[in-house]
């Protein structure tokens, strides 16, 4: 089964409790996602490394439940 939206917000709210999360359906089949994650956490890492964070959030999920998701990832201003 899919993962939605809310279930995938909540995985990187939970593991990046100060994160402002947009997460965009891509292909309206609620298995393509496109998210924009802005997190203090991420300051000083590599890009890499942000997107490990993400990807540890989602718990394994990836390419699982969760079959793609696009990922920009940035410090707050």
């Amino acid at each position: 089964m899919p993962m939605d939206a809310n279930e995938i917000e909540r995985r990187i709210k939970t593991a990046l409790p100060d994160a402002t999360i947009e997460i965009r359906d891509l292909a309206g089949d609620g298995d393509h996602y496109a998210a924009t994650v802005i997190s203090e956490a991420f300051r000083g890492k590599s890009r890499v490394q942000q997107h490990q964070l993400v990807y540890a959030a989602l718990q394994g999920d990836m390419g699982g439940a969760l079959h793609a998701l696009a990922l920009q990832t940035n410090v707050p201003d």
